[in-house]
């Protein structure tokens, strides 16, 4: 993976973590939500995996954000 793209998951990871805190939300309560495992929750927040579209957008929906806004001005450094 180049290092680019391991920038972008990190900034990714980052908002998803800062938009559950806002929304008092533990990582446990949001996979519930989407139903996922916790885990994925925690690699997503730590820049590890590439999530796929689909499980992002569930997770926007859940934390009640569009992937649009979600995604906005994220860009390769």
């Amino acid at each position: 993976m180049k290092d680019s793209d391991q920038i972008i998951l990190k900034k990714i990871g980052e908002r998803l973590q800062e938009a559950r805190l806002q929304k008092n939300l533990t990582q446990k309560e949001l996979a519930f939500m989407v139903d996922v495992e916790i885990s994925q929750i925690t690699r997503i927040e730590r820049g590890v995996i590439n999530t796929s579209v689909l499980s992002l957008m569930r997770i926007t929906d859940a934390l009640e954000i569009s992937i649009s806004d979600f995604l906005k001005d994220l860009e390769k450094s």
